[in-house]
């Protein structure tokens, strides 16, 4: 599915591959991963990442591993925060939620 944006120049249509890249991007960079295992590597920025597009907005679901005796709510919180703004910040959609999975 994909993303559209519509303003008077005309229609921008996103790919769900790009909003996966992006989510993918922003959980794998250096103040995200401070405090987790990565998971992702730069040839697979999609792994872990799920993102479904609805007329409300776009939904993230990430998987993510978490190192023992490390604060999961705050590493969570940081993860959420910078997946909403690169989203938002690189293609214009609006983020709706961002579920995290940690197993």
């Amino acid at each position: 599915m994909e993303y559209k944006i519509s303003n008077d120049l005309g229609l921008i249509t996103i790919s769900e591959d790009v909003l996966l890249k992006v989510a993918g991007y922003a959980a794998s960079s250096k103040r995200a991963k401070d405090g987790f295992v990565e998971w992702l590597g730069k040839e697979n920025l999609t792994k872990g990442v799920q993102v479904n597009i609805t007329e409300a907005g776009i939904d993230i679901d990430l998987f993510i591993i978490v190192e023992y005796g490390i604060s999961i709510v705050e590493v969570c919180n940081i993860i959420k925060s910078q997946v909403c703004y690169k989203i938002e910040n690189m293609t214009g959609a609006k983020v709706r939620r961002v579920n995290i999975s940690v197993e």
